[in-house]
Order: structure tokens, then sequence, then C-alpha cells
């Protein structure tokens, strides 16, 4: 897998950049399996996704997710984040 640039979907339903997904996490994508995977710096797999190239294509599959920056937090406090 690699790190190209596209979009996912995290767990509250925000489209994220695969290139700075936020959250001290790393991205890596796989554009042929439209997977993307998030993982801690040490490796550890958090959160798995579709890749989507563009944010027109996330709209095409009928999802609406605002587009949110590598700033907004993951999850909410009530859940432990």
């Amino acid at each position: 897998m690699s790190n190209p640039e596209g979009f996912f979907v995290d767990w509250d339903g925000n489209a994220r950049s695969t290139l700075d997904p936020g959250g001290g996490y790393l991205c890596e994508a796989d554009t042929v399996a439209k997977y993307v995977a998030i993982t801690t710096k040490s490796g550890t797999l958090v959160h798995e996704g579709t890749y989507y190239k563009t944010l027109a294509d996330i709209e095409k599959a009928g999802i609406k997710a605002p587009f949110v920056p590598s700033s907004h937090p993951w999850g909410k406090p009530e859940e432990g984040f």
C-alpha cells in the first residue's frame, strides 16, 4: 500500500484526507482495492475505510460526509477521546 492523495470517511461520518488524517494517525491507501487503513505510529490498526479519489466521489456514492481538517478530533469526549 502507499499513500496517494484521496479521501475516506472516518467513524464519525466525516470525510478526511488520506495525506493528513489527523489524530496522530497514519494512513495507507490501496487505490486498486479502494481500501484505506488508519494506524497508530506503532502500527496498530484503528480504522478501515473505503478509498475515494475525490470528495465528489463520496457524494456520488450517496454518502453525506462533511470534510474536516486534520485538526478536527477523532471521536467524542464521551467516547473516551
